[in-house]
């Protein structure tokens, strides 16, 4: 019985919590005080030095400067301040997105005003009553130009074509003003000069060339919106319980264990970041579509719709149709008598086409082809970079905003104390997630905002698809087209020839079931201290009681 007191003494010290790296003497919670009060919460109740940590539910349950109550609110704390992140990262895309529609849209709007303005001045002295009488058909046609460029559900080619027909109807009345035209006979009249191109080539050369660069530059400036926009939503989507709890073990808990100076461990943070984002990950294959068919329309711009010429030159091309109706006007007059009748003799006499000016204005187009050349160059050196921002934000988010360690450092905080990090980094996106150390993701149920964000960013892809074949498509037909597996086969082949059926957004998501996590993950230190305390105190009550029956 002489051991007996040196056993209880072994099993009492056995029992006794483990303080870490603390000596004796519980450490001071200074620091700890510092962070929580610079944070906007009360010192009351704060603990001046260690206390022991059964009572907490997030971060390991050794001897800490937290509180319940410290805990929840560097919780709640942590998901504001990592939503604050997204949201900030998430500015800086949008601005640069936003910067490049400004700078385009404001480029186009000049010069489509720079030909209207240049059609003002030079016509009244060029055509005299032929212009100053049918000036409401000019503006017109620019307004409706505009209109579409705005995003108006407008028919460009029915715009032009109208266009044609009325300046048509209103010059050949100027032209003949001994006659009595009536709007039936205008009928008539339209039918067979058109088969006689009364304005030369101008009419179907203008209507492929301006509704190709009308339809990219639309499409152009609205992919720049597009992209935008879909970046504010997805910043704005909220964070799960579960990521919410794994972002404050990351971020709060080593100040909690008392060593606010460990940065986390980088891949500790990466998995933790690839967790809470899977969602966002998801948008990787779809945004890359974007950003490429983007800098496939605007080397179109640039190129081969030659969106300078067409546009800047619009005014120049009207006057060309009309000195063509000038210099065939007896043939084409001749052609319609023939073909509908002579009109009878109008009884107010003739004006108007004795008065007209002929005098000869050169009209002049100012080219600003170098400035869109450099807007094209930077616009795609942006686009390029922004390629790869869902997948590139973990890593981001980890080294400029976390601050994490270094991915050498076997010092760093992991989750649990200070050391090194073992379990191997996950990928991207939702599907990657199912065996996720750090944070339990459901990777059946996918966020749905998202998932919307995926369409938009199909729809406006299959619309600059067709606008780099000189096709329109508005919004609703993009929407339906849409709505089956792919993104509509009009998407260009050197951006979306990749995709076929394999495209992780358009794929069912699997179903597994989420294992337990036994060796390291949100669950707290207590499953993993109290097994290994049990051992322990089973071991020593062993030796004692071996001692005992000595």
């Amino acid at each position: 019985m002489r051991f007996f007191p040196w056993g209880f003494w072994l099993l009492c010290v056995a029992s006794a919590p483990a303080r870490g790296d603390s000596g004796s003497k519980a450490r001071s919670c200074a620091e700890v005080r510092q962070l929580y009060g610079a944070k906007g919460f009360s010192l009351s109740g704060v603990p001046q030095a260690e206390i022991s940590g059964e009572h907490l539910r997030i971060c390991p349950q050794g001897y800490t400067c937290c509180t319940s109550e410290m805990e929840e609110n560097f919780a709640n704390k942590s998901r504001s301040e990592f939503e604050a992140m997204m949201k900030e990262a998430g500015r800086s895309v949008q601005t640069t997105l936003t910067a490049q529609h400004r700078s385009f849209d404001s480029y186009f709007q000049d010069l489509l005003n720079k030909s209207e303005k240049a059609l003002y001045d030079a016509f009244p002295s060029m055509y005299g009553e032929l212009y100053t009488q049918n000036m409401k058909v000019f503006k017109d046609l620019y307004s409706e130009l505009r209109r579409y460029y705005r995003g108006s559900n407008i028919n460009l080619e029915e715009a032009l074509n109208e266009f044609w027909t009325r300046l048509l109807e209103r010059l050949f009345k100027l032209m003949n003003p001994q006659y009595h035209i009536t709007d039936e006979y205008l009928d008539c009249m339209v039918k067979h000069a058109e088969q006689h191109k009364p304005f030369g080539e101008v009419p179907r050369d203008l209507k492929v060339k301006a509704t190709r660069a009308f339809i990219a530059a639309r499409s152009y400036a609205q992919g720049f919106l597009v992209g935008s926009d879909v970046v504010k939503k997805v910043s704005q989507v909220s964070l799960s319980h579960e990521c919410t709890r794994a972002i404050m073990k990351l971020m709060y808990c080593p100040h909690c264990r008392g060593m606010s100076s460990v940065k986390p461990c980088n891949n500790y943070c990466l998995n933790v970041v690839k967790g809470c984002l899977a969602n966002q990950a998801d948008l990787n294959t779809e945004w890359k579509y974007l950003m490429d068919s983007l800098v496939v329309v605007a080397d179109r711009i640039d190129g081969t719709y030659n969106v300078d010429t067409v546009i800047g030159t619009i005014h120049m091309r009207i006057a060309e149709a009309i000195s063509n109706l000038q210099e065939n006007k007896d043939s084409i007059t001749a052609k319609v008598f023939q073909g509908c009748g002579n009109p009878k003799i109008s009884t107010k006499g003739s004006s108007g086409e004795d008065k007209k000016r002929r005098g000869k204005v050169a009209l002049e187009a100012k080219s600003s082809a170098q400035a869109l050349e450099l807007l094209v160059l930077d616009a795609k050196g942006n686009l390029t970079a922004l390629k790869t921002y869902w997948i590139a934000l973990p890593g981001s988010l980890c080294s400029k905003k976390v601050m994490a360690s270094s991915a050498a450092d076997d010092k760093c905080w992991n989750g649990m104390t200070k050391g090194s990090y073992l379990p191997e980094v996950m990928g991207d996106g939702l599907a990657n997630q199912i065996n996720n150390p750090e944070v339990e993701v459901d990777i059946t149920k996918p966020d749905m905002t998202i998932r919307q964000q995926i369409m938009q960013l199909k729809i406006m892809t299959n619309r600059l698809g067709n606008a780099n074949i000189g096709n329109d498509v508005d919004f609703q037909d993009a929407s339906d087209d849409m709505s089956g597996s792919g993104s509509g086969d009009s998407c260009p082949d050197d951006v979306c020839g990749k995709r076929l059926s394999k495209s992780p957004s358009t794929r069912q998501p699997e179903t597994h079931a989420i294992p337990k996590q036994s060796g390291h993950g949100i669950s707290g230190a207590s499953s993993r201290s109290l097994p290994s305390a049990f051992l322990l105190l089973l071991s020593v009550a062993f030796i004692a009681a071996q001692h005992l029956w000595r």
